[in-house]
């Protein structure tokens, strides 16, 4: 028996791989130094790994900004307007197409799977693919001299990446694959010759609902790859859900397979059990959430792994994680904050590794062998199930009186708006913003200031109604129709609401990498959730004080909020979704009754919690719909409810967002407009609704001639006297001057389309 996993953390324990990033991107580092310190976070990564015992140790998942983007850029995939001349791709290069710069837009980016990572959208276009340098050989050239270790390379799968993939039209999967065959073909004979025995060839696709021509088509392409590296053993790797014709995937010329038996909902282990496992090979049995930061049931996953001995045995089979742990954070050594009961039942990357290597023990030589570690999981795990934040009587039983009449408001859609238009007087295509501006070194530090106790409250509260006065002025300036505060106050737009709710806790050091720079600290929802005081109420008015235009009042939704958490394992997510909605509904009301009647409830998430099996996607959606109602439902007619998500792929779920029932919906869009639009020439749109019209992620400030195009562009298929414009999503990672100059040629382009429409 083996124990492996299939990616680790890449941002260090301390986040030394952000902090060099950023200080390369803002020229403080020059290119070999950070080349020299990246390397150094590589090597300890995968020291931790050596010293915890396992045993196939994955290399090549470490990137300096995206997987998919490093798989990219090996095979020359860099659109035209990055001036890219062949050769391996310089760093200036990768980091454009993932940030952008002054001469060209940045490559889309969009949800890994329904995960909250995000990746980078390959262009295929006409770009002819070739090998530009072979980086999975170069990561096991290093473990092996550096560290002695005979590591194991990952790889983004063929079919995987082109499914990912834009760009090549109506031109077939099976054709666009076939060009990367003698590519990958290459890659792998290198590896070969260098003496290395296992490859992680990563397809997660197959994780979602595919066709049997998607697998008849990886038999092809495995068949093919075989046949360039026969002495080469391929574990195929899935995760994240079940496999649909497991028979035909497992029956593929490969070496192994991996299998996710956490989040599969049972379908692999009954699938499994239905139809065996073929004896020619390994099994990589998932069996420790990779997703998660709950310790593991570890008597449970030794009950599983004995399911899966009677069809494979020891000798084949390897123990892993269910999936990368790229998802959780690093090491619980520094929480030295949390309660000892909730510290004692987490489990991050570090200690994940070390649950395996028990796990592996216990099936090598008995759960004798390890009886007090599991005694010391179990004993974890029952007092949190025991303590009070989990057992409160009043929200359970709120909860369990839900039903469906609570999830709508008193007027349709339609008999709300002429009396909003009456209320609000808002010029046609009104302006707004989606809710944060930058937060500055100088914020960031006054809130360090006041966290330390350095600053008192009203040092700290004088700050920040100085930034909101200075804001709402220079919105107004801009002309802006409606305002926003700024959320100043704000450090994460999920922990914000969870350091005000009861059953949230927060880690000191638990980030995790969303995307390329960005990390995020996700609260962990560990108890029932409980509304206690007014959260947002105070800066909004303050801000409404300071204007006659109205001010949003703005949340973060419960689906976001659960999607962007780690959430407790012993309940459904519909029911947490549910103790959160009931818990900013409280809030709603709050604003309301202070006279903010514009709200804004952001559910940016909703689509990256969306399951990956299409048999399963209804249920998810109308819970998360019910959830998003419940929280909003019970105010005036007059109060204007907005929400915001994010991203593109909104096809398959339009019907959903209408069923919101929001009066306004704003969509992060800039990158991949045209693919929204024709979504709407396919299904009418009848409530308000805003299309990003530049991109926030981006430092580039977009022209006003190219913001006109993408309203006029909008117009084509969406009523003008519904729709709004605005910014993809917040502004909170931005600088004051671009930000600035974006917004006042985004107010430039709206004036000039009213004119046109007059």
């Amino acid at each position: 028996m083996k124990s492996s996993h299939l990616g680790y953390p890449r941002i260090g324990a301390n986040r030394q791989w952000k902090k060099a990033l950023e200080q390369f991107w803002a020229g403080k580092l020059p290119e070999d130094e950070f080349v020299r310190e990246v390397t150094a976070i590589r090597l300890d990564n995968l020291k931790v790994q050596q010293d915890k015992g396992i045993e196939l140790i994955p290399v090549g998942d470490f990137s300096l900004y995206d997987h998919v983007l490093d798989t990219a850029v090996m095979f020359g995939i860099v659109p035209k307007r990055f001036a890219y001349e062949g050769g391996p791709v310089p760093l200036a290069t990768y980091f454009a197409m993932a940030r952008g710069n002054k001469e060209a837009a940045a490559c889309e980016m969009t949800k890994w799977f329904n995960t909250n990572y995000h990746y980078i959208v390959p262009e295929l276009n006409d770009t002819v693919p070739v090998l530009t340098e072979n980086r999975p050989l170069a990561a096991y050239r290093e473990a092996r001299q550096q560290l002695g270790i005979e590591g194991k390379p990952v790889i983004l799968g063929p079919l995987t990446f082109v499914k990912l993939s834009k760009g090549y039209g109506s031109t077939p999967v099976a054709e666009v694959v076939a060009t990367f065959i003698p590519l990958y073909a290459q890659l792998l004979q290198e590896l070969e010759s260098e003496g290395v025995q296992w490859v992680q060839v990563d397809e997660p696709i197959l994780s979602t609902t595919v066709t049997a021509g998607d697998v008849e088509l990886l038999n092809k392409v495995y068949t093919e790859l075989k046949q360039a590296a026969p002495k080469l053993s391929l574990l195929l790797q899935t995760y994240f859900d079940a496999v649909d014709y497991y028979e035909q995937v497992i029956a593929l010329p490969v070496q192994g397979i991996g299998l996710d038996f956490l989040h599969d909902r049972g379908r692999n282990l009954k699938q499994l059990q239905k139809h065996g496992f073929p004896q020619d090979k390994v099994l990589a049995a998932g069996l420790i959430d990779g997703r998660n930061i709950w310790r593991a049931d570890l008597d449970e996953a030794i009950r599983l792994a004995g399911r899966l001995a009677a069809f494979v045995p020891a000798d084949r089979l390897i123990v892993q994680p269910s999936s990368s742990l790229l998802h959780v954070p690093v090491s619980t050594r520094s929480e030295t904050d949390l309660d000892p009961v909730l510290k004692d039942a987490l489990a991050f990357a570090e200690e994940k590794l070390e649950e395996l290597a028990v796990l592996k023990q216990a099936l090598e030589n008995g759960p004798e062998a390890v009886s007090g570690q599991l005694a010391s999981s179990r004993e974890a795990r029952r007092q949190l199930n025991a303590s009070p934040e989990r057992n409160r009587t009043a929200i359970q039983q709120a909860i369990a009186q839900i039903t469906k009449q609570k999830f709508g408001r008193a007027l349709p859609f339609a008999d709300r708006r002429p009396l909003q238009q009456a209320q609000w007087q808002l010029p046609l295509l009104p302006t707004t913003t989606i809710g944060s501006f930058p937060q500055t070194a100088e914020v960031r530090q006054a809130r360090q200031k006041w966290r330390k106790g350095e600053w008192s409250e009203s040092q700290y509260s004088e700050f920040i109604e100085a930034q909101i006065r200075t804001w709402i002025e220079l919105q107004e300036q801009l002309g802006i129709d409606v305002l926003v505060h700024g959320e100043f106050e704000r450090t994460d737009m999920v922990e914000f609401f969870g350091e005000k709710l009861a059953g949230f806790a927060f880690t000191r050091n638990g980030w995790v990498q969303s995307y390329g720079s960005r990390c995020v600290k996700p609260p962990v929802i560990y108890g029932d959730v409980a509304f206690t005081a007014p959260m947002t109420v105070t800066e909004s008015v303050f801000a409404q004080s300071l204007t006659k235009k109205p001010v949003k009042g703005m949340l973060t939704g419960p689906v976001t909020i659960l999607n962007w958490s780690f959430v407790r394992d012993d309940l459904s997510r519909e029911q947490v979704a549910y103790q959160i909605a009931l818990a900013l509904r409280a809030e709603v009301e709050a604003l309301e009754q202070a006279g903010i009647e514009m709200i804004q409830v952001d559910e940016p998430a909703v689509r990256e919690g969306l399951p990956l099996k299409q048999q399963d996607k209804e249920a998810y959606i109308q819970w998360a719909v019910d959830a998003f109602r419940l929280s909003t439902s019970t105010v005036k007619d007059t109060t204007q409810i907005h929400t915001h998500m994010c991203y593109c792929e909104f096809h398959d779920m339009i019907g959903a967002i209408s069923d919101m029932d929001a009066d306004v919906i704003s969509i992060e869009t800039s990158r991949s407009h045209g693919e929204l639009i024709h979504s709407f020439e396919e299904t009418v749109y009848g409530k308000g609704i805003g299309l990003g019209v530049y991109d926030i992620h981006s430092p580039r400030v977009p022209a006003v001639e190219e913001m006109v195009s993408m309203i006029d562009r909008s117009l084509r298929v969406l009523d003008p006297s519904l729709f709004w414009i605005n910014p993809d999503c917040g502004l909170k990672t931005r600088g004051m001057d671009e930000t600035v100059k974006s917004l006042r040629n985004m107010v430039q382009a709206a004036e000039a389309v009213r004119a046109k429409l007059q």
